[in-house]
């Protein structure tokens, strides 16, 4: 039955249907990417800004996605000299339709997928720019990137109605196959440009012109991202690769594309791991999950026709640059760029786009290698220049208008605050309370028996405060041992410091910077009945381990006390 109905449809109507379901399918697969974006990016950048990056990401896809219908597309055909003609990223309105040509998929699938694209490009330029751009001068770019920066690129190359600018410039084709280049490359380069006039966060360098490390708040949130992107990242390219053509998927691109996306990401991260290990003798965590991307961006431009070796050395090669890169970029250029968008996307894209001649398999070239290497080249000059062009005039007016950057108040209190009026973790920030997570030390449930009173004056004793400053993972034996001589009330606080006890080394993409100021958390008891050398010694005994930064222990002299809620004062409100 089955059978007689499926050789009772025509083959290309079939065909039809199945490119735009896959096409579909491959476009939310893309569009999950922006989920891996946003652990990515937040991730990176300190707590305090963590709100302000997802609200980035939010408004990337929301603006930029709403002007990619309305302007870009139209945009795109307009300067292609080809309006009514449908491209492979977008289409121009048509008395009130979207116009496209007869093909295998419809309109308005046609134009999802190719903006999908698009605002990959866009929300790559948040990364660069964190911190300190307003939110309204990213919200204006990426406006301007959706309806004429990306639109324009892809008019001289993918929706080229006869042959691509760079065909007719040098005779031969320029080879994108997924947007290695188009979308990845320009993202890296619009981000760098965008950070490089908007200028570096406040305290990224010192005055003798030396870096300081601000490390982001996450690592956890960086690698799930990552991971998240690169399953998307299977959209981008598998997903080009699985078109219907005759009836029939071209399996060998298929396979071709599979295989040299898996490996090169693969490769990417080995790369960065490598690379990193021989130069400070540690496996950072943040550049291999970089260095994986890297791979990722790589091969994206090229997967259609690189053999396995070849993804394998393009992989490699992404990722061994990226640490490279990203030092020369932050130490040598100074320009902050917070997520590592250009090492990670720019140079990667700029990368794998030149090698495409070298590494392709027996036959998959038209040309020589030098003709298409040329060809190449000139693509990626063309994209660039163009991208950091258009980026840099945007950023230079927005600058001179004084609505770039936030000010120095608002950078320093966080654009969390200043920008969106909320805290990523309000149970966490500042001077909260600090608890072990254990069992209460006082259990009046099976005795009747109370707790020595801390009320009460005992000739000549006073009022003092026991104040200790211990690691924090020594506050349950601490709440213990105060509990075991009956005085169990005290007030716990985060705080941080240095002593005796020595300064570590952290490391952050590579770079390693000095942590002085120790996590301790500060205990006071205040006592009135009960010797204060007693709370003493029982705090410092159950904070003792023997090694520097155990802590210390002062007692002071209380002059008065008031209690809130019967009005008692001096000893009897202790």
């Amino acid at each position: 039955m089955t059978t007689d109905v499926l050789a009772s449809i025509d083959p290309s109507t079939f065909a039809s249907a199945m490119n735009g379901t896959w096409i579909l399918v491959v476009t939310f697969l893309i569009f999950f990417m922006h989920a891996g974006f946003a652990m990515l990016e937040a991730g990176q950048v300190r707590s305090k800004n963590v709100a302000n990056q997802l609200t980035k990401n939010l408004l990337t896809w929301s603006v930029g996605v709403t002007v990619f219908f309305l302007i870009g597309t139209a945009f795109t055909s307009l300067v292609n000299g080809s309006p009514g003609v449908a491209s492979a990223a977008g289409t121009l309105f048509s008395g009130g339709e979207l116009a496209v040509e007869e093909g295998t998929i419809g309109p308005y699938v046609n134009w999802l997928y190719g903006a999908v694209f698009a605002m990959t490009a866009a929300t790559i330029v948040s990364g660069a720019v964190a911190g300190r751009a307003k939110l309204r001068a990213y919200v204006i770019y990426t406006f301007l990137l959706a309806a004429v920066i990306y639109p324009m690129v892809i008019a001289f190359t993918w929706s080229a109605a006869d042959t691509g600018l760079v065909e007719l410039l040098t005779g031969t084709a320029f080879h994108d196959f997924a947007g290695g280049m188009i979308v990845h490359g320009m993202g890296g380069i619009a981000g760098l440009t965008a950070a490089a006039v908007l200028g570096p966060r406040m305290d990224r360098y010192a005055e003798d012109g030396s870096t300081n490390v601000i490390p982001g708040h996450s690592l956890t949130f960086a690698v799930l991202g990552t991971l998240i992107l690169a399953f998307g990242w299977y959209g981008f390219n598998v997903g080009t690769a699985s078109v219907v053509s005759g009836g029939v998927f071209n399996t060998l691109t298929l396979n071709l594309v599979a295989m040299g996306t898996t490996v090169a990401m693969a490769a990417g991260g080995i790369g960065a791991a490598l690379v990193v290990w021989l130069r400070t003798g540690k496996v950072d965590t943040l550049y291999v999950a970089n260095g994986l991307l890297a791979g990722l961006v790589g091969i994206t431009a090229i997967p259609d026709t690189t053999a396995w070796w070849g993804a394998l050395v393009v992989g490699l090669l992404a990722g061994a640059q990226l640490p490279l890169v990203f030092e020369f970029v932050s130490d040598t250029l100074k320009v902050d760029d917070v997520c590592a968008v250009f090492p990670v996307h720019g140079s990667a894209g700029v990368l794998g786009t030149l090698l495409f001649p070298f590494v392709a398999a027996p036959g998959e070239l038209s040309a020589g290698i030098g003709a298409h290497f040329i060809a190449q080249l000139t693509g990626v000059v063309i994209i660039g220049g163009w991208t950091l062009t258009a980026t840099a005039i945007v950023w230079f007016v927005l600058k001179i208008l004084g609505e770039a950057r936030v000010t120095a108040e608002h950078e320093q209190e966080g654009l969390d605050i200043s920008e969106h009026g909320v805290e990523t973790y309000p149970e966490f920030g500042g001077d909260r309370v600090a608890t072990d997570g254990g069992p209460a030390v006082v259990d009046t449930t099976e005795s009747t028996d109370s707790p020595r009173a801390d009320g009460g004056e005992v000739a000549g004793s006073g009022i003092k405060m026991v104040t200790a400053v211990v690691r924090p993972d020594k506050l349950g034996a601490i709440k213990q041992a105060l509990a075991e001589i009956n005085a169990p009330s005290l007030t716990v606080t985060n705080v941080s410091g240095r002593g005796s006890q020595p300064a570590k080394t952290g490391q952050w993409r590579g770079e390693e910077f000095t942590v002085d100021l120790h996590q301790k958390v500060k205990v006071d008891v205040v006592v009135a009945d009960i010797p204060a050398d007693e709370v003493a010694d029982a705090i410092a005994g159950a904070a003792k381990t023997g090694e520097p930064g155990d802590g210390k222990v002062f007692i002071l002299p209380v002059e008065d006390a008031l209690q809130v809620r019967t009005g008692a004062s001096g000893p009897e409100a202790v």
